[in-house]
Protein backbone atom coordinates (compact mmCIF):
# COMPACT_ATOMS: atom_id res chain seq x y z
CA UNK A 1 0.00 0.00 0.00
CA UNK A 2 3.02 2.09 0.54
CA UNK A 3 4.33 1.67 -2.29
CA UNK A 4 1.46 2.50 -4.29
CA UNK A 5 0.96 5.54 -2.44
CA UNK A 6 4.45 6.50 -3.41
CA UNK A 7 3.86 5.94 -6.64
CA UNK A 8 0.64 7.83 -7.04
CA UNK A 9 2.13 10.95 -5.30
CA UNK A 10 5.28 10.52 -7.96
CA UNK A 11 3.16 10.60 -10.88
CA UNK A 12 0.92 13.24 -9.68
CA UNK A 13 4.02 15.04 -9.16
CA UNK A 14 5.62 14.43 -13.07
CA UNK A 15 2.28 14.82 -14.00
CA UNK A 16 2.00 18.45 -12.97
CA UNK A 17 5.93 19.33 -13.92
CA UNK A 18 4.73 18.66 -17.37
CA UNK A 19 1.65 21.23 -17.05
CA UNK A 20 4.16 23.46 -15.93
CA UNK A 21 6.44 23.09 -18.45
CA UNK A 22 3.67 23.37 -21.08
CA UNK A 23 2.42 25.96 -19.54
CA UNK A 24 6.34 27.78 -19.91
CA UNK A 25 6.13 27.45 -23.67
CA UNK A 26 2.49 28.66 -24.09
CA UNK A 27 3.68 31.62 -22.10
CA UNK A 28 7.00 32.15 -24.00
CA UNK A 29 5.11 31.86 -27.62
CA UNK A 30 1.97 34.24 -26.32
CA UNK A 31 4.83 36.70 -25.12
CA UNK A 32 6.75 36.84 -28.41
CA UNK A 33 6.08 40.05 -30.80
CA UNK A 34 8.61 39.12 -33.43
CA UNK A 35 6.49 36.67 -35.10
CA UNK A 36 7.16 33.40 -33.77
CA UNK A 37 10.44 31.34 -31.87
CA UNK A 38 12.10 29.00 -33.52
CA UNK A 39 12.48 25.21 -31.97
CA UNK A 40 16.07 26.65 -30.76
CA UNK A 41 15.32 29.87 -29.35
CA UNK A 42 12.40 28.19 -27.16
CA UNK A 43 14.87 25.95 -26.13
CA UNK A 44 16.98 28.60 -24.83
CA UNK A 45 14.24 30.77 -23.56
CA UNK A 46 12.42 27.71 -21.69
CA UNK A 47 15.72 26.36 -20.13
CA UNK A 48 14.59 22.85 -20.19
CA UNK A 49 16.49 20.20 -22.40
CA UNK A 50 15.91 19.47 -26.18
CA UNK A 51 14.01 16.59 -25.57
CA UNK A 52 11.73 17.80 -23.35
CA UNK A 53 10.78 20.88 -25.10
CA UNK A 54 10.12 18.29 -28.23
CA UNK A 55 7.56 15.80 -26.54
CA UNK A 56 6.17 18.79 -25.29
CA UNK A 57 5.78 20.93 -28.41
CA UNK A 58 4.65 17.43 -30.00
CA UNK A 59 1.74 17.37 -27.50
CA UNK A 60 0.55 20.76 -28.09
CA UNK A 61 0.86 20.59 -32.03
CA UNK A 62 -1.42 17.50 -31.62
CA UNK A 63 -4.11 19.57 -29.59
CA UNK A 64 -3.90 22.48 -32.26
CA UNK A 65 -2.49 25.07 -29.01
CA UNK A 66 0.43 25.44 -30.94
CA UNK A 67 1.80 24.85 -34.88
CA UNK A 68 4.68 25.55 -37.24
CA UNK A 69 4.93 27.83 -40.15
CA UNK A 70 6.12 25.93 -43.01
CA UNK A 71 7.40 28.42 -44.46
CA UNK A 72 9.38 30.04 -41.91
CA UNK A 73 9.75 27.19 -39.26
CA UNK A 74 8.67 29.45 -36.30
CA UNK A 75 6.43 28.04 -33.82
CA UNK A 76 3.35 30.05 -33.12
CA UNK A 77 0.52 29.69 -31.00
CA UNK A 78 -2.82 27.71 -32.49
CA UNK A 79 -6.16 28.16 -33.24
CA UNK A 80 -7.12 25.66 -30.31
CA UNK A 81 -5.38 28.29 -28.00
CA UNK A 82 -7.16 31.07 -29.44
CA UNK A 83 -10.62 28.74 -29.00
CA UNK A 84 -10.02 28.21 -25.16
CA UNK A 85 -9.23 31.94 -25.32
CA UNK A 86 -12.58 32.96 -26.33
CA UNK A 87 -14.43 29.95 -24.10
CA UNK A 88 -15.31 32.77 -22.07
CA UNK A 89 -17.02 35.11 -24.46
CA UNK A 90 -17.65 33.02 -27.33
CA UNK A 91 -17.01 36.26 -30.13
CA UNK A 92 -18.29 34.16 -33.29
CA UNK A 93 -21.24 33.47 -31.43
CA UNK A 94 -22.28 36.86 -30.42
CA UNK A 95 -21.65 38.64 -33.37
CA UNK A 96 -23.19 35.95 -35.98
CA UNK A 97 -26.52 37.63 -36.47
CA UNK A 98 -24.21 40.75 -37.94
CA UNK A 99 -22.31 39.19 -39.79
CA UNK A 100 -25.08 36.59 -41.45
CA UNK A 101 -26.99 40.24 -42.15
CA UNK A 102 -24.32 41.75 -43.68
CA UNK A 103 -23.63 38.69 -46.19
CA UNK A 104 -27.70 38.29 -47.22
CA UNK A 105 -27.45 42.50 -47.69
CA UNK A 106 -24.44 42.40 -49.54
CA UNK A 107 -24.82 38.83 -50.87
CA UNK A 108 -21.14 38.39 -50.45
CA UNK A 109 -18.68 36.59 -48.08
CA UNK A 110 -18.29 37.78 -44.63
CA UNK A 111 -15.21 36.41 -42.68
CA UNK A 112 -14.32 37.44 -38.79
CA UNK A 113 -10.65 36.92 -38.35
CA UNK A 114 -8.08 38.09 -35.10
CA UNK A 115 -4.64 38.79 -34.94
CA UNK A 116 -1.87 35.77 -34.74
CA UNK A 117 1.64 37.41 -34.62
CA UNK A 118 2.18 38.52 -38.37
CA UNK A 119 -0.70 36.96 -39.61
CA UNK A 120 -4.79 37.04 -39.25
CA UNK A 121 -6.36 33.88 -37.75
CA UNK A 122 -9.59 33.09 -39.60
CA UNK A 123 -12.18 32.04 -37.16
CA UNK A 124 -15.41 32.33 -39.27
CA UNK A 125 -17.06 32.58 -42.12
CA UNK A 126 -20.60 33.48 -42.80
CA UNK A 127 -20.52 32.78 -47.36
CA UNK A 128 -22.56 34.62 -49.48
CA UNK A 129 -25.99 33.63 -49.85
CA UNK A 130 -26.18 33.22 -53.19
CA UNK A 131 -23.37 33.08 -55.30
CA UNK A 132 -22.15 31.05 -57.97
CA UNK A 133 -18.69 33.22 -57.73
CA UNK A 134 -17.68 34.33 -54.53
CA UNK A 135 -14.52 34.19 -52.12
CA UNK A 136 -14.21 31.76 -49.33
CA UNK A 137 -11.27 31.09 -47.49
CA UNK A 138 -11.36 28.06 -44.93
CA UNK A 139 -11.65 28.57 -41.03
CA UNK A 140 -8.83 28.67 -39.09
CA UNK A 141 -6.48 29.59 -42.45
CA UNK A 142 -3.79 32.21 -41.84
CA UNK A 143 -2.91 35.03 -44.38
CA UNK A 144 -0.10 37.27 -44.09
CA UNK A 145 -1.49 40.40 -42.29
CA UNK A 146 0.90 43.50 -44.07
CA UNK A 147 -1.43 42.62 -47.53
CA UNK A 148 -5.20 41.70 -46.67
CA UNK A 149 -7.84 43.78 -45.27
CA UNK A 150 -8.31 42.26 -42.62
CA UNK A 151 -4.72 41.89 -41.22
CA UNK A 152 -3.98 45.56 -42.03
CA UNK A 153 -7.14 46.55 -39.88
CA UNK A 154 -6.15 44.53 -36.94
CA UNK A 155 -2.40 46.13 -37.12
CA UNK A 156 -3.49 49.24 -37.21
CA UNK A 157 -4.97 48.84 -33.77
CA UNK A 158 -1.45 48.37 -32.28
CA UNK A 159 1.11 51.35 -31.91
CA UNK A 160 3.47 51.93 -34.88
CA UNK A 161 6.61 50.45 -32.63
CA UNK A 162 4.66 46.95 -31.91
CA UNK A 163 4.47 46.52 -35.37
CA UNK A 164 7.60 47.56 -36.35
CA UNK A 165 8.66 44.81 -33.82
CA UNK A 166 6.55 42.18 -35.54
CA UNK A 167 7.06 42.65 -38.82
CA UNK A 168 9.50 39.91 -40.50
CA UNK A 169 12.46 40.85 -42.38
CA UNK A 170 10.92 40.43 -45.60
CA UNK A 171 6.78 42.13 -47.09
CA UNK A 172 6.38 40.20 -50.06
CA UNK A 173 3.17 40.46 -51.84
CA UNK A 174 1.93 37.23 -52.50
CA UNK A 175 -0.40 38.45 -56.08
CA UNK A 176 2.21 40.85 -57.60
CA UNK A 177 5.82 39.14 -56.62
CA UNK A 178 7.33 42.51 -54.96
CA UNK A 179 7.79 43.61 -51.58
CA UNK A 180 5.46 45.92 -49.62
CA UNK A 181 7.48 49.39 -49.29
CA UNK A 182 7.59 49.68 -45.18
CA UNK A 183 7.14 53.66 -45.55
CA UNK A 184 3.91 53.30 -47.83
CA UNK A 185 2.61 50.71 -45.05
CA UNK A 186 3.32 52.77 -42.40
CA UNK A 187 1.33 55.41 -43.88
CA UNK A 188 -1.34 53.12 -45.10
CA UNK A 189 -1.51 52.22 -40.97
CA UNK A 190 -2.05 55.66 -39.88
CA UNK A 191 -5.23 56.23 -42.54
CA UNK A 192 -6.87 52.93 -41.51
CA UNK A 193 -6.61 54.64 -37.88
CA UNK A 194 -8.80 57.64 -38.64
CA UNK A 195 -10.48 56.41 -41.38
CA UNK A 196 -11.46 52.64 -39.71
CA UNK A 197 -11.25 50.84 -42.99
CA UNK A 198 -8.56 48.60 -44.17
CA UNK A 199 -8.41 47.85 -48.04
CA UNK A 200 -7.25 44.63 -50.26
CA UNK A 201 -6.97 45.61 -53.50
CA UNK A 202 -5.45 42.63 -55.32
CA UNK A 203 -2.52 41.98 -52.83
CA UNK A 204 -2.92 38.72 -51.70
CA UNK A 205 -5.01 37.43 -54.18
CA UNK A 206 -4.91 38.43 -57.61
CA UNK A 207 -8.48 39.24 -58.74
CA UNK A 208 -9.74 39.71 -55.59
CA UNK A 209 -10.48 42.87 -53.36
CA UNK A 210 -11.57 43.12 -49.45
CA UNK A 211 -12.18 45.45 -47.14
CA UNK A 212 -12.26 45.10 -43.41
CA UNK A 213 -12.75 47.19 -40.01
CA UNK A 214 -11.90 46.25 -36.95
CA UNK A 215 -14.05 45.45 -33.36
CA UNK A 216 -12.78 45.88 -30.07
CA UNK A 217 -14.26 43.68 -26.45
CA UNK A 218 -14.99 44.83 -23.68
CA UNK A 219 -11.70 43.40 -22.85
CA UNK A 220 -9.40 45.59 -25.29
CA UNK A 221 -8.76 42.74 -27.45
CA UNK A 222 -9.53 42.98 -31.29
CA UNK A 223 -10.86 40.91 -34.04
CA UNK A 224 -11.61 42.21 -37.65
CA UNK A 225 -14.53 41.90 -39.96
CA UNK A 226 -13.92 42.25 -43.82
CA UNK A 227 -15.54 41.32 -47.03
CA UNK A 228 -13.61 39.82 -49.73
CA UNK A 229 -15.08 39.69 -53.56
CA UNK A 230 -13.96 39.52 -56.67
CA UNK A 231 -12.58 42.66 -58.08
CA UNK A 232 -14.53 43.67 -60.56
CA UNK A 233 -17.78 43.64 -58.18
CA UNK A 234 -16.10 45.43 -55.80
CA UNK A 235 -15.33 48.10 -58.31
CA UNK A 236 -18.80 48.36 -58.90
CA UNK A 237 -20.01 50.53 -56.07
CA UNK A 238 -17.19 50.11 -53.55
CA UNK A 239 -19.27 53.06 -51.28
CA UNK A 240 -22.16 50.80 -50.74
CA UNK A 241 -19.44 47.73 -49.47
CA UNK A 242 -17.88 50.23 -46.85
CA UNK A 243 -20.51 52.28 -45.72
CA UNK A 244 -22.10 48.82 -44.61
CA UNK A 245 -19.53 47.42 -43.37
CA UNK A 246 -19.08 50.59 -41.17
CA UNK A 247 -22.82 50.12 -40.24
CA UNK A 248 -22.04 46.71 -39.00
CA UNK A 249 -18.76 47.64 -36.95
CA UNK A 250 -20.48 50.21 -35.16
CA UNK A 251 -24.01 48.07 -34.69
CA UNK A 252 -21.24 44.95 -33.13
CA UNK A 253 -19.65 47.71 -30.87
CA UNK A 254 -22.83 48.25 -28.85
CA UNK A 255 -23.19 44.37 -28.86
CA UNK A 256 -20.11 43.63 -27.34
CA UNK A 257 -20.06 46.74 -25.10
CA UNK A 258 -23.29 46.50 -23.62
CA UNK A 259 -24.11 42.40 -23.53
Amino acid sequence: MIDTDRDAEKEQRNGVQVLARAATILRLLAADSSGGLTFSELVARSGLPRTTVHRIRGALEHEDFIFTDVATGRLHLGPGIMRLAMSKRDLPTVVRPYLEQLARELNETVDLGVLDGMHVLFIAQHPAPQRSLMVVSQVGARFPAYCTANGKALLAQLSPDEVKRRLPKRLDIPARHAQVNRKDLFAELETIRTTGLAYDCEEHHAGICGVGVAITDIDGSAASISVPMPAARFHEDPDAVTSALLRVRDEVQVALHNG
